[in-house]
């Protein structure tokens, strides 16, 4: 066990017995601690690291908070006792930006572990564990990766976090849906949902961020290790594409952009804007490198997506397509836009990775939910990808071309897990002239709810590509990656409803290298 992860588990062993510990600080019994939200890290190179926190005392008060900056002081060490100071500085958190703080640590060394903390006046943040990523041309030995995501309030614990970080991940990979736009504001998990109080201005979606960040077990899952995250559709409205949503909202453009804006304001990462201040257009798609052993292509389907294919009639939002469908067919239409699609294959092209890791929201794998026995057969969920499969064909040729190799996808969104092969042409078998284009694991949800398993077992018979289907279980993915294999283990939890639940293994599966394709293990 490496020095790094020993001082983690002797920390969070510690913290579990209630004992004080060097660099941390107990919330005070009153309203005035400034770091109730916690503390992050994320966006992880090779010399960099981003730092987050928000000066907030209240999770459900921020108008209290006074409309002035406050000067924040920030601390990267070599320990966990911090008398081997790293980097230091000062930063602003201002109220234009929610009292956020971003700070882009740089000069830090490759492959390195480090404690940080936040301090404001007398109060000093809890201390978190981050670290860099490998040098770039470093073949590291393994890479331990913990994979979630949707979240609702409403919908159970988060035990799911306490797992994860008592498995003191080296990241944390978040596909989507963080918040959920609804639910009444309140700091305790309830015991069945209220659909009730939508959040549509910037000053809703802040509240709700800060509600979800008040939970101590997502603040322990980003204390225990840097994150690389993206959105998925929750983070403004549900089933929305592009800047169409299910009212088909005239402003809806504004609430996507606040939306936008709090979402950049509640995580550790860097800001990509076309003009200072334009949120409507923020970047999220990302590309990090773990070294020669993996490359990450974080994307974004949600922003520049066409709108949904064959929609119903005065609304928007999902539904259920044929292959009658002629929009399905239109070579204009595309999942991420051809942008993103442009630079997605720039990103095949280039890389010198041993795994291709697609992070992304939802799954890629054909998911009938009819039985296709001739062409022109099945109906699908046009939200996914099986609603854009000339813009996936395109993905999957590009990937084809680029030699990259050993190409995973790993998605959340349908709240279920699955093991996938990902094929040129899904009714046909795998072949020669239909060969396995890469493998794909979609985790379960943290907690929101799915679908009744049975009906997942007969989505199995009907679309035999898909190896492995769970959606009874909420949970999470760990993945240990080596330059031999890919081993990717499903975590359900035995109670969602209760905040110390265990965990069990579901299933695991393994990917060797240069050999596309999951073997359950």
């Amino acid at each position: 066990m490496d020095g790094p992860r020993r001082l983690f588990l002797q920390y969070a062993a510690l913290a579990a017995g209630g004992i004080s510990l060097p660099g941390a600080h107990a919330r005070a019994a009153g309203t005035d601690y400034p770091f109730s939200l916690g503390v992050a890290s994320g966006s992880p190179l090779p010399d960099s690291v981003v730092l987050w926190t928000r000066i907030l005392n209240d999770p459900l008060n921020a108008a209290a908070m006074p409309p002035v900056a406050f000067s924040v002081r920030w601390e990267v060490a070599h320990d966990q006792a911090f008398t081997r100071i790293a980097a230091r500085g000062t930063t602003s958190a201002l109220p234009a930006l929610a009292h956020s703080v971003h700070v882009d640590v740089r000069g830090l060394e490759p492959a390195r572990w480090y404690w940080y903390r936040f301090m404001l006046g007398d109060a000093v943040s809890p201390a978190g564990r981050t670290r860099t990523a490998p040098a770039p041309d470093s073949m590291p030995a393994a890479l331990k990766l913990a994979v979630a995501s949707c979240q609702h309030w409403e919908f159970g614990s988060y035990a799911a976090h306490r797992h994860i970080a008592a498995a003191a991940p080296d990241l944390v990979a978040f596909l989507g849906d963080y918040i959920y736009e609804w639910g009444p504001y309140q700091l305790a998990h309830p015991a069945s949902a209220v659909r009730t109080a939508e959040s549509f201005s910037l000053a809703e979606y802040r509240a709700r961020y800060a509600q979800y960040k008040s939970d101590a077990d997502l603040q322990g899952a980003h204390l225990a290790a840097p994150w690389i995250v993206t959105w998925d559709d929750h983070e403004v409205a549900n089933d929305y594409a592009g800047e169409r949503d299910e009212r088909l909202d005239a402003g809806f453009a504004l609430r996507r952009a606040a939306a936008y804006q709090a979402f950049y304001e509640h995580m550790p990462l860097r800001l990509v804007l076309a003009r200072p201040g334009d949120y409507a257009g923020m970047r999220m798609y990302q590309r990090y490198d773990w070294g020669r052993l993996a490359r990450f292509h974080v994307l974004d389907d949600r922003q520049y997506r066409a709108t949904h294919a064959c929609a119903p009639v005065r609304r928007g939002g999902s539904s259920s397509v044929t292959r009658a469908c002629a929009a399905l067919r239109d070579p204009g239409r595309s999942m991420l836009g051809h942008a993103q699609e442009a630079w997605l294959a720039e990103g095949f092209n280039s890389s010198k990775a041993r795994w291709n890791l697609i992070a992304q929201q939802t799954p890629m794998a054909q998911s009938s939910q009819v039985p296709v026995l001739k062409t022109g057969d099945g109906r699908f969920w046009n939200d996914g990808w099986d609603g854009y499969p000339v813009a996936r064909q395109r993905l999957f040729e590009a990937l084809g071309k680029s030699g990259a190799a050993n190409p995973v996808v790993l998605a959340g969104d349908v709240h279920t897990f699955y093991a996938s092969d990902l094929l040129g042409d899904f009714n046909r078998p795998s072949s020669k002239r239909n060969p396995l284009i890469a493998t794909e694991f979609c985790g379960t949800s943290v907690t929101s709810g799915s679908r009744p398993q049975a009906r997942t077992l007969q989505y199995l018979e009907m679309n035999p590509h898909t190896k492995y289907g769970r959606s009874d279980k909420r949970g999470f993915m760990l993945m240990d990656v080596t330059p031999e294999k890919t081993t990717t283990v499903f975590v359900g939890l035995d109670d969602v409803r209760n905040a110390q639940s265990g965990k069990a293994t579901l299933a695991s599966f393994e990917v060797a290298n240069g050999k596309a394709g999951a073997r359950q293990i």
